[in-house]
């Protein structure tokens, strides 16, 4: 047998959720402006996909955004009016600073705090790198 054979034997061999490649994605911010109040529905269902506590992506957009916020179950609301672009735009900022691993480039990771300081450990390449306190 060549060598093409039997890459082409190994490949039929491995189960069909190795071969499929799923992207790194997050879910599209769905707010809605109340009065003087924005609430963002889907926080939960967000801070799953970056796998990230809700509290620590909170604490993220109400300073970013220089406003108060309260949790109610799976949604966020928000003092102030604010659109949808600016949800994406911060949620983007979040996720390159606190879930990307600037090794690797790869989501796979987790905060840790070791006494003052905080790191995100890239669970793919095993890089430790700091990172800011929100």
């Amino acid at each position: 047998m060549d060598y093409k054979e039997l890459l082409k034997r190994a490949r039929s061999q491995l189960p069909s959720e190795i071969l499929e490649h799923e992207r790194f994605e997050i879910p599209k911010p769905r707010s809605s402006v109340t009065g003087m109040r924005t609430i963002l529905a889907n926080l939960k269902e967000i801070c799953e996909a970056l796998n990230r506590e809700p509290h620590h992506v909170l604490k993220f957009l109400s300073g970013e955004m220089a406003t108060a916020t309260t949790m109610e179950k799976n949604r966020a609301i928000f003092q102030g009016k604010f659109d949808r672009d600016t949800f994406e735009r911060l949620i983007e900022r979040y996720v390159k600073e606190f879930v990307i691993c600037p090794v690797c480039k790869r989501p796979d990771t987790k905060i840790v705090k070791e006494r003052r300081f905080f790191f995100l450990i890239c669970e793919a390449c095993g890089a430790k790198s700091s990172i800011r306190p929100v």
